[in-house]
């Protein structure tokens, strides 16, 4: 199957993003354009999912918070982290919520292994996580186990599309005023502040190069 890359330069409004998303899965669904893989940034906003709650959100930075209407709960979209948004049709590649998610928690762990990050996922915890303690402070945290990346998809007549990010060199402050993923008791952590500095051209190159072992 052919699938389409997009990579955005300069950083992306929300609202511009999911607005092409809509048009995008639209025409996928009606079969005039193919599925596509959209990675980009965004400037520092707060997005909630369908099972965010109100309590989460402390947002001391004043930062705007859209409704996602994606799967998931409260998490920050910055400068620093790749977003990767995922149009696919899985009318194609079989109709099974459980096994796509698992697929693209794949894809994240094989992309971070590539730059020597052991990560791994939990059954309890959407996302991918790594063993490192967390500097944010505000939490609860009482566990080593830091998330590196989320994953939030939505679909559409089966097309998916929102997806997953990866933290590269965010300002990790800005999950301080969420729970992120409303999970208290762990922390967030980045490729930079594990010490691993790369750059977003050394992580499209890898998401680019392993797509097609999972998809």
């Amino acid at each position: 199957m052919s699938v389409e890359w997009k990579i955005s330069d300069t950083l992306i409004s929300y609202t511009d993003a999911i607005r092409f998303m809509e048009d995008r899965v639209e025409s996928i669904i009606n079969g005039e354009k193919a599925e596509l893989i959209w990675l980009l940034e965004h400037p520092p906003i707060y997005t909630s999912g369908t099972s965010s709650e109100k309590k989460d959100l402390f947002n001391q930075f004043n930062l705007p918070v859209f409704e996602a209407k994606r799967g998931g709960q409260y998490t920050f979209h910055g400068p620093g982290q790749r977003v990767v948004y995922v149009m696919l049709d899985l009318n194609k590649r079989g109709k099974d919520v459980r096994k796509f998610v698992k697929m693209l928690e794949a894809w994240i762990i094989n992309v971070l292994s590539t730059f020597d990050l052991d990560s791994f996922v939990d059954p309890d915890r959407i996302g991918v996580w790594v063993d490192k303690k967390s500097k944010i402070t505000n939490l609860a945290i009482t566990n080593n186990e830091c998330k590196i990346a989320a994953i939030g998809i939505r679909l559409k007549k089966w097309v998916s599309f929102h997806g997953l990010s990866i933290n590269v060199n965010p300002d990790l402050k800005y999950f301080s005023g969420i729970v992120p993923c409303g999970i208290n008791d762990y922390g967030v952590t980045s490729f930079e502040d594990l010490g691993h500095t790369i750059s977003m051209n050394e992580i499209d190159l890898s998401l680019k190069r392993s797509f097609k072992n999972y998809f």
